[in-house]
């Protein structure tokens, strides 16, 4: 190989690992939502009602959602691997898209990827940082649930019901193993906003459709409700560690976003 290949080559490396975080070149560009809505919200709810996002056949649906949540979606990640300016976690907006009702889940992402950079302007870089992390992984033996056939979920399993990835099961343990355990059965009980990323590492792909017998205990946190609820009814285990995590850094983003 002579030097001018060689130095053709290790540029088209630096290009192809750095396309996935960056929207600046043209060629790099993300299919876009057919049609998309995009306004603040005309009341705040704040942290315990915000954040209300939904998918149905080509149809996004957002209520009163923050930027960090819409960048935690665009690039599949967690909120406590989103990082930046206080605001983002705190401005409201309301966001009606549509897009073919058999776009993927995986493409309305890169479609977020490109409203955030049109009507947000927002700017990101990704950093590599060290923190503590819980890791979903199957236990040695084989998993209690297998993925099912389409996206319909099943009817009329009792319990907490899940439907989705184990992406998107792991982003709802973050959540659920923030809430504290509880004295008093007639207190509302809430996740708490500093929430530990839960990592998938399960190696199960596909969708599952599933209900667990799950419910807040007195004196018991929803951490070790759920511990017991992984092993005995998923064949599931989670496990504390220290990793070091993609966060995403936003460097730039308007609070007002531009015309509809």
């Amino acid at each position: 190989m002579n030097a001018g290949r060689s130095i053709h080559l290790i540029v088209g490396l630096v290009v192809s690992t750095s396309i996935a975080l960056c929207q600046s070149s043209a060629t790099a560009r993300e299919p876009a939502f057919d049609v998309a809505s995009v306004r603040p919200s005309q009341h705040n709810v704040g942290p315990d009602y915000n954040n209300q996002l939904t998918y149905a056949s080509g149809e996004i649906n957002a209520r009163n959602v923050t930027i960090k949540r819409l960048v935690a979606e665009a690039y599949q990640l967690q909120m406590d691997q989103v990082s930046g300016p206080n605001w983002i976690d705190q401005n409201e907006y309301d966001i009606e898209a549509r897009t073919a009702p058999t776009t993927t889940k995986e493409q309305i992402a890169r479609m977020m990827r490109s409203l955030l950079a049109d009507r947000f302007q927002v700017k990101q870089h990704s950093e590599a940082r060290e923190m503590r992390v819980y890791v979903l992984i199957s236990e040695k033996s084989s998993p209690k649930i297998h993925p099912i056939e389409g996206e319909r979920p099943n009817a009329g399993a009792a319990g907490f019901h899940f439907h989705g990835t184990m992406r998107e099961f792991a982003d709802l343990l973050a959540v659920q193993m923030s809430i504290p355990a509880t004295n008093d059965p007639s207190a509302p009980v809430r996740a708490s906003t500093s929430r530990i990323p839960v990592l998938d590492r399960t190696g199960m792909t596909g969708i599952f459709d599933f209900s667990v017998d799950i419910r807040p205990e007195l004196g018991t946190d929803m951490f070790a409700a759920w511990q017991r609820v992984l092993h005995d009814e998923l064949g599931l285990k989670i496990e504390s560690r220290k990793e070091k995590v993609t966060v995403l850094v936003v460097d730039q983003a308007l609070k007002i976003p531009t015309e509809n």
